[in-house]
């Protein structure tokens, strides 16, 4: 059985830190503020909204949600998000993606203001990432992976990892991130051929396709620990990861949960992230 990488106890270690910041922030008469920005009511978005808005009351942010229907046309939504611009009481906001197909993500995120962007949507943010240079944020899923790792004691210099995903959401920034840290990295996609053998071998494998049951038994080994970042509709009002548990659980070293593993860290980081946005506008 497969040691359980559950993200209650580092998100409480992380919140444990942040606690302190959010005091002195608010005795000072000023309120972190967190706008999300939603279009339509997709299974993950809606979990991950929940948890984010549970962890900013816990630390005393306050949270503004614009929930847009799905067929909502893009001048509408990018109207959402200029007001979000010229709110001088709101200091950071997330955009759930992937958007609708109709609208241009690129184009959407790019009008974000920078100092806003706390979840790593727009260029400015983005060259922190892939340059090592300017003050942007690092996308919040992505940083809640290595907390996790970090957390249960994984030495990642060297380390032998597959990230299954490209997307600038998670998969291509996680994977500049992991070499940073002096991680050998194997990025995958759909487009992989022979997907399982670019997996079995690695001692970390970390999923982030958006597609459920991705990751199968040739893809692992005994001693392998997966991180599975997948929120998917599971078709009974739950959710589930990119990896079948019950099916790769028995056949790994360790493995996180879905609930319950990645999702709490990442609203935790992103609470992090609004704290972090609010001191550098007030010059705390």
């Amino acid at each position: 059985m497969a040691m359980l990488l559950k993200g209650a106890p580092v998100a409480a270690h992380l919140s444990e830190k942040l606690e302190a910041r959010a005091k002195a922030i608010l005795e000072k008469g000023i309120t972190p503020c967190l706008a999300i920005v939603r279009m339509g009511e997709k299974a993950g978005d809606l979990a991950y909204e929940h948890a984010a808005v549970s962890r900013c009351a816990r630390l005393g942010i306050a949270v503004r949600i614009e929930a847009l229907s799905e067929s909502a046309e893009q001048s509408e939504l990018l109207e959402a998000i200029k007001k979000i611009n010229t709110d001088s009481s709101i200091h950071g906001c997330i955009i759930m993606r992937p958007l609708p197909a109709h609208i241009d993500e690129d184009y959407v995120c790019e009008a974000l203001a920078p100092e806003k962007d706390v979840d790593c949507v727009t260029s400015q943010s983005l060259s922190r990432v892939f340059s090592g240079h300017g003050d942007g944020f690092y996308p919040c899923t992505a940083q809640a992976c290595i907390e996790m790792l970090d957390y249960y004691g994984y030495d990642l210099s060297g380390a032998r990892i597959s990230v299954i995903g490209r997307s600038l959401v998670v998969g291509r920034p996680l994977s500049i991130m992991l070499q940073d840290r002096d991680a050998t990295v194997t990025m995958c996609h759909s487009k992989t051929r022979n997907l399982y053998k670019a997996c079995r071998n690695k001692e970390i494998l970390i999923v982030a396709a958006g597609s459920p049951g991705v990751v199968r038994e040739t893809f692992v080994n005994p001693e392998q620990t997966i991180i599975d970042v997948g929120i998917n509709d599971d078709g009974m009002g739950g959710i589930t990861g990119d990896v079948c548990f019950d099916r790769i659980e028995p056949l790994v070293a360790a493995i996180t949960p879905v609930p319950g593993g990645v999702g709490s860290v990442t609203a935790t980081i992103l609470a992090e992230h609004v704290i972090s946005a609010a001191e550098r506008k007030h010059n705390i």
